[in-house]
């Protein structure tokens, strides 16, 4: 190998360690999803169930659904109404 040939090993190096970076983002999310849903208080047992299940086969897609659908819904957990939904049907 000649030197002129070396020039590209940095930049190789430089997209290895960006993707190790955004593969442990991406696991550090789906954990954080599991332990979010294990924990969240659900209306029902096999709500909670499905939702445990499609995070951990779907894997980041399943966690992406899980984020957008229930934790950015109702960040206290689904059992909790919130308050202007209680007021609204007391009226």
């Amino acid at each position: 190998m000649m030197l002129r040939d070396l020039w590209a090993l940095p930049f190789l190096a430089g997209l290895g360690i960006i993707a190790f970076l955004i593969w442990a983002l991406i696991i550090v999310f789906w954990i954080w999803m599991i332990v979010d849903c294990a924990q969240r208080r659900f209306r029902n047992t096999p709500e909670k169930i499905i939702w445990l299940i499609v995070i951990v086969l779907g894997w980041w897609v399943g966690s992406l659904v899980y984020f957008l659908v229930i934790r950015m819904y109702n960040p206290h957990g689904l059992a909790e109404a919130p308050a202007e939904t209680l007021r609204q049907r007391r009226r």
